[in-house]
């Protein structure tokens, strides 16, 4: 008994899916490059004008043919009527008939040169052959209804000993005392002679018509090659640009043509300045604000060790500079994301009163720690910002807000629908701020005084974050004292305006 075949692996078993496939380190294959302005405009010119030559060659050579034969039909025409003048009727009666007494030689006062062949054949009142070629196929068409010649005559192409003949038949009446009759002159004549022409015509035209065509060739290098002049300028100034280089491409002398794409140039490098430039200042400030607390928890853990200060004290303080560290972090990630969300575009729609309540319900412990007169009034507001940032923006005004406020002072926050626009309000019952400085809160790592003169603490990037969010969409933030009416501020009053989504969620 022979041994069963050994199975052919499948697929699955050649590349088992936990070993990588052989083929995926090959090196993928070239992709197609897309042709040069110059190649595409010469091709998109010169081809359509090459079929169009192509076609009118065509046609220009089926018209030589036509007038030359119209030219040499006369020639054909005159041959027969010189046939028909030298026939005659012998015999009487039904036995009557044509005779031809005309040698082949009489023919050749009509041959144009020796490139062309004439032949002839006449043929009686019934027929019958009378002279010349006899094996000279017979006609068997019918006369025009109105031809170019008063003359029952015909003209038609046909073949004669394998070639290509021109062949006039004319129908002549002949006449005498014995009787009367029509015979029929068949004269053929070869067509190189014909053909010559029309291809000299046809050269003579093509050749000017290739001229044509290079000269079109020649236009259309020359033109493509000084329109590129300022695109080459273009990329030889951007070669030679230093990197750190961002600013906007000259367009005083570029064509009209290239306006869009300069302009579009520009604007994406004034978007890459923005974001590098956020970059170095999120690296120059994160660098210089985490170095002071690290050097400060350095010195806490060192003094610790030394015993300078009880163990109980010694943890507190560390523990405090840690969660200080910690959120300096958070809201320096914070920023570095509001930046990240601004890039990606088109922001989803989103209510921005169930994200206000969630917020206020995560810090409901902060507001019942002061023991807060805490209000909370939402309408729905959809807006087109992310769900983080609304929390975010909402999170960084409620926090400070609540961080101000005196103990069991009151604390509002209302969403409303006006002209529209969304607008969030947060009332405090805080000292408030010192005039002129409503501005400078929104710099990172800014401070400023109070109403009354004295300084409520540092606002870190909280505010900061709070502008980044509210410019990503478009909107306005506003901080402004509450007076009353002998103009003693009563708190602060945060506000900020985000445009309302046409389609909301």
């Amino acid at each position: 008994m022979s041994e069963p075949a050994a199975a052919t692996p499948d697929a699955s078993t050649r590349h088992p899916p936990d070993r990588p496939d052989p083929a995926a380190g090959r090196p993928a294959r070239r992709r197609w490059r897309p042709a040069s302005l110059r190649s595409q405009l010469l091709l998109g010119i010169l081809l359509p004008v090459g079929l169009l030559v192509a076609v009118n060659a065509l046609s220009l050579y089926r018209q030589a043919l036509s007038a030359a034969d119209t030219a040499y039909d006369r020639t054909l025409l005159a041959s027969a009527k010189s046939l028909g003048e030298s026939l005659e009727i012998v015999g009487q009666g039904d036995a009557a008939r044509v005779r031809a007494t005309v040698p082949y030689s009489a023919l050749e006062a009509f041959e144009a040169d020796n490139r062309s062949r004439m032949f002839y054949k006449v043929s009686g009142f019934r027929g019958e052959w009378v002279s010349g070629f006899e094996d000279l196929p017979p006609w068997r068409g019918q006369l025009p209804a109105q031809g170019l010649y008063a003359a029952l005559v015909h003209f038609y192409n046909d073949r004669y000993r394998d070639q290509a003949v021109r062949v006039a038949v004319l129908l002549q009446p002949v006449a005498s005392a014995e009787g009367r009759g029509m015979a029929t002159i068949q004269v053929a004549e070869t067509l190189e002679l014909r053909e010559t022409l029309a291809r000299r015509i046809l050269f003579d035209t093509l050749w000017r018509q290739a001229a044509l065509l290079a000269v079109i060739a020649g236009v259309v290098v020359w033109v493509v090659q000084h329109a590129l002049q300022p695109v080459r300028r273009l990329s030889t100034a951007l070669r030679e640009r230093p990197p750190q280089a961002l600013g906007p491409l000259p367009d005083a002398d570029a064509p009209q043509e290239l306006r869009p794409l300069l302009d579009a140039t520009n604007h994406v490098m004034a978007r890459l300045d923005e974001l590098l430039g956020h970059q170095r200042r999120f690296v120059r400030d994160t660098a210089h604000q985490l170095r002071t607390p690290l050097a400060v928890l350095k010195t806490q853990v060192q003094s610790a060790r030394r015993g300078d200060l009880p163990a109980e004290q010694a943890l507190a303080e560390i523990d405090g500079t840690v969660a200080r560290a910690t959120t300096l972090a958070n809201q320096m990630l914070s920023l570095a994301k509001v930046e990240q969300l601004r890039q990606q575009g088109v922001a989803p729609v989103e209510d921005w009163a169930p994200a206000a309540r969630e917020v206020a319900l995560d810090l409901a412990a902060l507001v019942a720690e002061r023991q807060l007169d805490f209000s909370i009034d939402t309408v729905a507001a959809p807006v087109r910002v992310h769900a983080w940032a609304l929390r975010e923006l909402t999170r960084n005004l409620l926090h400070n807000a609540i961080r101000h406020c005196p103990p069991g002072g009151p604390l509002a926050i209302s969403l409303r629908r006006e002209d529209g626009q969304a607008v969030l309000r947060l009332v405090d019952s805080g000292p408030g701020l010192a005039p002129g400085v409503g501005e400078r809160l929104f710099q990172p790592f800014s401070t400023a005084l109070s109403a009354g003169g004295h300084l409520p603490g540092g606002t870190g990037l909280g505010l900061a974050i709070c502008r980044d969010i509210v410019d990503a969409a478009g909107g306005r933030i506003v901080l402004r004292n509450r007076e009353d009416a002998a103009g003693a501020v009563l708190g602060l009053e945060a506000c900020v305006q985000l445009p309302l989504a046409d389609n909301p969620a």
